[in-house]
Order: C-alpha cells, then structure tokens, then sequence
C-alpha cells in the first residue's frame, strides 16, 4: 500500500498543516504514506506526472477554496490514467456538502469530514487489511469509519456518524517527520494551539465549533521551542482567536519572550478588544519583530456587527491597537470586510475611515466569501448577497451594495494595497491628511485617476508609482502642496533605501553634490559611505508630516542603511545643522 497526501496549496511560501497532521497521527502507516506539495501557478500536467510517477494505491487531496477548482481537474485527469486507485478528498471546502460533492465528482471514492486525523488512520487501516486480504471484526466495511461519506459499488452514497471532535493534546507534533525543518528554510510554518471559536462570526466556519479545545501548553512549549531551535523565519499560529483564553495565550507569550532567538518572528490572529492591561503590559516588553498581530474589525457599522453575530467593542479595539502601536514593536494587520448585510457604499467608507484612523501597518480591504456550511450561506438569499457560483465564492452584489459600488471599492482596495500597505508613502500619506476631506474619498479619487488614465492593469514599478501620485496631486491639489509633498516623496524613498538613480522629480543642485561628498569624505572610507545619503530639502518636512503646517526652511537629514529599524525596515535618520555639514 503507498498512500499520497496531496497539497496544493496558494504560493510557493506556504505549507499544508492538514497533511502533517494526518501523517504524524496515523503512525502505523508512515512507512506507507508520502506527502507531496504542489501550488496552484503549477501546470496540471507537471502535478499529474509527478503524482503518476508515485503510483500511489490511495490518493487523498486537502480541499479550500483557493485550490478546489485545480484539486478536482487533476482528480478527473489522474482517474483516467489510474481506474484502480482510491482517490478521497477533505478539508472544508468539501465537508460541508459530502454528498454533493460525490455527486459532482464521480472520480473519487469518498470524502473525509470535519477533522481528519483518527478517519483517515481508520481508512489507512481499512485499505491495509483489504490489500492483506484481511478483514478485521472492526473494519469489515467503510460504514463503520465515522466521519466518511462514500459510494457504494451501486452507486449509492453513504454518509456515516459524525465523529465527535478528538482531545486536542493527544496529536502527535504535526511536524515529527520533518524534525530538522531543512523542507521550510523558505516557507512560512503553520502551527496551532486551539481548534474551534468561542464566537458566532455568519460569515466564518469556525463558528460552527463552538467548543474551543486547546493544546496542553506543557506540549506546546516543546514544539515552540522545536522552531525557537531551528531559527525558522515565521511561524504563523491558525488559531481562530488565539487570545480567547487568557492564560493559555499569556503562557505562550510569555515563553517566546524568554526564549526568544532574535530571528524567529511568530503571528497571531486576535480579537483586539479583550486584551487586558496584564496581557498589553507585557506584549509592550517584546522585541521589535518577535510578534504580528493580525485584527479582524470586518465593520464598524453596528447593525451589520449585529447582522453577522459578531461582538466587538470598537472602543476598546481603537485604544488597545493605539496603545500597541505607542509602543513601536509589532506589527498589525486590520481586517475589513466590504459586502456584509446592512453596509451600503457610504457605511463602508465609514468603517474605512475608522479603521485607518487607528494607523495600522495594514489595512486589509477584502470582499465576503459566502462559505459553503457558513450562517451566511443560508441567510443570503434573504440579505440579497449574490455571489460566484465559484470558488472562492465572492460577493457580487447586495441589497445595499450594487456591482457598481464592489467595482469602485476593488479600486479603492488596489490603491489602498500600493500606496498604504507598502509602506513606501508613510510620509507623504501623513502630510496630505491634513488637506483631504477623508482617507476613503482620497483612495477612491486616486483610483477615478488610475481608472481614466489607463493606469490601472499595468506593471508599474515603485517610481512609476511615486510619478503617477506626483501627476494626481498636481492635478487635484494647490501647488505649495504639491512642491512639499513632492519632498515629502523624496525622503520617503531615501528612508527605505540609497537610490542608485535619483528620480526625476528629485532635482540635486551641483553646490549640494560637492558639499555632500566632501562630508562623506570626511567620514570615512568609500565602504561607510555607501551606507549613507545625505539630502537637502527646502521646508521642514517633519513638521510637515506632523501638523500639516508648510514651513520654508533649509533642512539637511543623513540616512544611515547601517542602522535600519527591525519593524519597518527604515534607515535611521538624523537632522544635520549646516555647521555640522561644513556649509
């Protein structure tokens, strides 16, 4: 018996925690089983040759959104060339439809539901004794695998008992078979500690598993302290509210800290407004970098909060992000959601604004997916959410949200992805909020702008983008503004990186250029020179930044690349007075 567990997952970068799992648990059978991971940008025809050239006796495939639509071509594909294999599917974007779903594809032999780790060792077992020819007591046929549905020879589908959820702690470590970790030196590793949702989210299958079982933090500390080792780059935690219970997430917060490599950098995803001073105080005493955190707000409309059963006090998550972000050492992501029931086009722009006002580091502007098995799915007809009959399954329209509005709002997200969550405006961004009548109203006309010059469906690169917001503001704003925002630019690049070629918005007066390189001279060799800029501007840009105001005044900043910050990667910059310059 050889069995594949098939991955294929979104990009190169990421892995595919299911299939571990399955393996780690089911280990009377590792001998037998091989993991293969594919993605999604590879032709079907490589993954159909690479899984040709295995010649597994039993092919499995773990199921989401993103990658179903490619899972079930090559499941139709590899039948024909192997009419003997047994090819099984789970993961959510089949265990909520089973019987649909072997109807739709009469190709495979059965669906694995819900939580996967003892079915499928009960499978492995089922396939080995038959393979044997033997038949255990036990195992005589697929009916007695709880948590399956199958077809019979007849054709006849089968669904069985539900299997009722596993004690957490009993897991295997999901990568015991990969202990040197050498296979994720470029990858990013998932981890968990908790399966299950304390909250009722419409649009989230996590909420259909209200009871949250959590991971023994004894066992929890020897597999954090497996990657702590190994200096493995990021661990992402796929927690759905990794701060639901306050001690197993201090306990763990706790124990990163002290064992902290300086290299490792772990993610979590939290609900912002149950952090208490005990646990901010000490999130406040991290290493810039140890941590992200990532916040889904989804709305900051109450009724549409009301609407999709979720609880959140916004005040609480307002002050809560602001104080973490006071403090300079993590990362966060906030989360929107645009076509949720009872948000119209003008509510969204409100949440938008809401959230920009806390200043995250990102600003995730997504669509609702409308999830097989989710509340949302069976209230949409009533809300009037029409989405793709497709995976990932994405909201078209609403009642209150015409196509017209989601068309707008996709703008208003790319614009709000180059020039916000990049980063490489965060200058320019602060000085022109003083002079726009909101942040939604801002990336919205950017976008009207991308829209009627042609811009948008092209491959810019970063000075293109700074160009084109340069030939916006010109266009839209008063010239002073534009002449200090057009600084403003300036140091927003130098601070990211020494630019080999000076943009062309960014004139260099011959007097500067030979004041300049005889203070790099003076500091020392050719080396450290290259490790710093020194740049003349003609207002006070800090101030700028800062209160709006538009000061003229000769200003010299060196940026030191010797010196950057661990959370934004920014060089280090300092305000020279003209004595120190030799001017």
């Amino acid at each position: 018996m050889k069995i594949l567990l098939t991955a294929i997952n979104a990009k190169y970068i990421h892995s595919n925690p299911a299939i571990y799992y399955l393996k780690s648990y089911a280990k009377e059978y590792r001998d037998h089983i091989e993991l293969a991971e594919y993605t999604i940008n590879q032709y079907t025809d490589d993954i159909l040759q690479s899984i040709y050239k295995k010649r597994p006796t039993m092919l499995a495939f773990s199921c989401y959104i993103w990658n179903i639509s490619m899972v079930e071509e090559v499941i139709r594909e590899y039948r024909k060339l192997d009419a003997s294999v047994k090819i099984w599917v789970g993961g959510p974007e089949v265990s909520y439809d089973p019987e649909e779903c072997l109807k739709r594809l009469p190709e495979i032999d059965g669906v694995m539901i819900g939580e996967g780790e003892a079915t499928f060792t009960e499978l492995a077992s089922y396939y080995s004794s038959t393979q044997s020819n033997i038949i255990e007591d036990a195992r005589k046929t697929l009916s007695d695998i709880s948590g399956i549905a199958y077809r019979k020879e007849d054709g006849e589908i089968i669904k069985t008992r539900d299997r009722k959820p596993m004690d957490f702690s009993r897991l295997p470590f999901l990568y015991k078979e990969a202990m040197e970790l050498s296979e994720f030196a470029n990858r990013i590793i998932y981890y968990e500690t908790s399966r299950g949702c304390p909250f009722s989210c419409s649009y989230c299958l996590s909420s259909i598993d209200k009871r949250v079982r959590f991971r023994d933090l004894d066992l929890v500390y020897q597999e954090l302290g497996l990657f702590l080792d190994k200096k493995v780059a990021q661990v992402k935690f796929i927690d759905r509210t990794f701060n639901c219970k306050k001690s197993h997430a201090m306990g763990i917060w706790q124990f990163i800290k002290e064992h902290d490599n300086g290299v490792t950098n772990f993610h979590f995803e939290i609900a912002a407004d149950i952090l208490d001073e005990e646990q901010l105080s000490l999130l406040e005493t991290l290493r810039p970098g140890l941590i992200q955190l990532e916040i889904g707000v989804q709305s900051t409309n109450d009724t549409t909060i009301d609407a999709i059963n979720r609880r959140m006090d916004l005040k609480m998550v307002s002050e809560n992000v602001a104080r973490i972000k006071k403090a300079d050492n993590i990362h966060q992501h906030l989360d929107l959601i645009a076509g949720l029931p009872f948000e119209d086009y003008t509510s969204f722009g409100n949440s938008f604004n809401d959230v920009y006002a806390m200043k995250p580091d990102q600003l995730q502007l997504g669509f609702l997916k409308v999830l097989k098995g989710s509340y949302m799915e069976e209230v949409s007809k009533e809300y009037g959410i029409i989405y793709k009959a497709k995976p990932p399954y994405e909201v078209l329209y609403t009642k209150w949200l015409p196509y017209d509005d989601v068309i707008r709002l996709k703008g208003v997200e790319e614009m709000a992805e180059v020039y916000y969550n990049s980063g490489q405006f965060k200058e320019t961004l602060a000085f022109l909020e003083h002079f726009i009548e909101s942040p939604f109203h801002f990336y919205e006309d950017l976008a009207k702008f991308y829209e009627t010059s042609g811009l948008f469906g092209l491959n810019h690169n970063r000075i293109r983008r700074y160009e084109i917001l340069l030939e916006f503001l010109i266009e839209r704003f008063d010239s002073n503004i534009v002449s200090v925002a057009k600084q403003m630019m300036i140091f927003d690049l130098y601070k990211r990186e020494r630019l080999k070629t000076r943009p062309s918005f960014a004139p260099y007066p011959e007097e500067y250029k030979k004041i300049f390189k005889a203070y790099m001279t003076s500091q020392g060799t050719n080396k450290k020179g290259e490790q710093i800029h020194l740049e003349h501007f003609d207002y006070d840009i800090i101030e700028a930044a800062s209160t709006g105001n538009i000061v003229k005044k000769d200003l010299f900043i060196k940026f030191d690349y010797q010196k950057k910050t661990i959370l934004h990667g920014e060089a280090e910059f300092t305000i020279l007075t003209q004595k120190e310059i030799e001017i």
